[in-house]
């Protein structure tokens, strides 16, 4: 111990603890408030439930270039012919997509195969161009009266059919033709 002014004071060599001279200040406080949230939010992120698929399986499907935007609808799930979804396939991207004549949706069920097809804006209702042959249908969301716009159908579709299928020009209407 070194003698200072009379005082002594504690040095390297002694096992007494360090006391701050008052409470830490504010930048100090908010300091370690950020650094707790970070971590309660690292840990709440990479904990996942045991009914969660593992990253890369479920609706999102593998990382691709293309942006897939999610199926619309309301969070909770809405009455409707629904059974349950199925996994994205391996090289697809999922595609929800709402038809023009939603009445479509009381017959198709996960599982089924359908021809997309595409009306283009401001063309005749026979100028139809078929977008995607046989897309697996992987849900169907929403009822098929619904007036408000939540139903869609959920299709497995290749890369540049999704690309085809997303940049559609606003207005056109898409419709199914299922397939036995």
């Amino acid at each position: 111990m070194v003698p200072v002014g009379g005082v002594r004071v504690a040095g390297e060599g002694t096992l007494r603890p360090v006391r701050w001279r008052g409470l830490p200040r504010g930048g100090t406080l908010l300091r370690v408030a950020l650094v707790a949230m970070l971590l309660g939010v690292a840990a709440a992120v990479l904990s996942t439930p045991a009914g969660c698929p593992p990253p890369g399986e479920g609706r999102a499907g593998p990382a691709s270039a293309t942006p897939v935007p999610a199926a619309p609808g309301p969070a909770a799930p809405a009455p409707g012919p629904s059974t349950g979804a199925l996994p994205l396939p391996s090289g697809s991207v999922g595609v929800p997509v709402r038809l023009a004549e939603p009445a479509a949706l009381a017959v198709l069920r996960p599982g089924a195969r359908v021809d997309l097809l595409v009306v283009p804006a401001g063309t005749a209702a026979g100028e139809a161009t078929l977008l995607a042959p046989r897309a697996l249908v992987l849900d169907v969301v929403g009822a098929a009266g619904a007036v408000d716009g939540s139903s869609a159908l959920y299709l497995a579709l290749r890369p540049e059919q999704a690309q085809q299928a997303v940049g559609v020009p606003e207005g056109s209407r898409f419709a199914v033709v299922v397939r036995g």
